[in-house]
């Protein structure tokens, strides 16, 4: 793992080792990693030299620590392109996971004056409010709610909402989905949040909120979708332009 005669830092050719050992499946999510005074011993190296590998690693959220019991290897983050209009359900099958989704509230409400304005209909018209907890093989990875107008996407049912709306939409409604636009912004955790999504206080999770609209621009929904951080990360691909 370490050549004194390279001209890598040391502290690199560490992280480097153990990234390659979680990489290939020698290190295997929560195992235990060597302390840093076993490191220091084996390489004949400072501590200091360990801990700042580790600490870059820790960071990068590829380790975690437990105070009085070592250093761990994390769960994989799934990574999701930002690229594309896929729904949940889509994302996790081609991930090779098992979507599933836990349904916390489903109702048809009278739309508020922002709601109505999002999905361009009249204030106080039928829209549904559905909250679900989506999961990947199991783990809870967000919680999101969506809204959307009863008067467009007729018969919704809980039965439906535990499958995928999105099919639903295009293949039961015969509506084509066109596009998005959505942000993403990095929050701390709301009581709720820290309940449903099983993390800790404070937590950092990930905002994303999402306008989706069919072919002819006919707003179709608007969707707030709290991911963890420590289990999902997005990336996307920029052209210069």
């Amino acid at each position: 793992m370490i050549d004194k005669n390279s001209p890598l830092p040391i502290y690199t050719q560490i992280e480097d080792g153990i990234r390659s050992q979680i990489e290939n499946g020698e290190l295997k999510p929560h195992d235990a990693i060597p302390s840093e005074r076993e490191y220091a011993t084996q390489f004949q190296i400072s501590r200091m030299t360990v801990r700042q590998a580790i600490t870059n690693l820790v960071n990068e959220g590829l380790l975690y620590r437990e105070k009085g019991r070592g250093t761990f290897v994390s769960e994989q983050k799934i990574e999701q392109q930002l690229v594309g209009l896929t729904s949940f359900t889509e994302d996790m099958k081609a991930r090779g996971f098992t979507p599933s989704s836990r349904l916390l509230h489903f109702e048809i409400i009278p739309a508020t004056a922002k709601i109505a304005s999002q999905l361009s209909i009249q204030v106080h018209h039928p829209v549904y409010e559905i909250t679900r907890i989506r999961l990947a093989d199991g783990i809870p990875m967000a919680i999101e709610t969506v809204y959307m107008s009863a008067n467009l996407i007729k018969g919704v049912t809980e039965a439906i909402i535990q499958q995928s709306l999105y099919n639903y939409v295009e293949q039961q409604s015969e509506l084509k989905i066109g596009h998005a636009t959505q942000t993403l912004e990095a929050i701390v955790a709301t009581e709720n949040e820290t309940e449903h999504l099983q993390v800790a206080k404070g937590s950092p999770i990930l905002l994303i909120q999402r306008y989706t609209y069919l072919e002819d621009g006919t707003p179709l929904e608007v969707v707030r979708s709290a991911y963890r951080a420590d289990r999902y990360k997005f990336t996307v691909s920029i052209n210069r332009t």
